[in-house]
């Protein structure tokens, strides 16, 4: 299960990269935030999993 969520966050991760690039090459300051929110959901998504696996070993 973690690799499937790890995969999330990357996704995560990455789509809202590419929401904020898009929003910024538009103008749209809506889209560029839900891009940088959508990224930092991954980002925690990420660091919870990474957390898990600390305490594994």
């Amino acid at each position: 299960m973690a690799g499937d969520q790890k995969a999330k966050a990357k996704a995560e991760q990455a789509k809202g990269k590419a929401k904020e690039a898009a929003g910024r090459a538009v103008g749209n300051e809506r889209m560029e935030a839900e891009g940088r929110v959508e990224g930092a959901r991954g980002d925690a998504r990420e660091a919870k999993e990474k957390t898990k696996d600390a305490f594994k070993h």
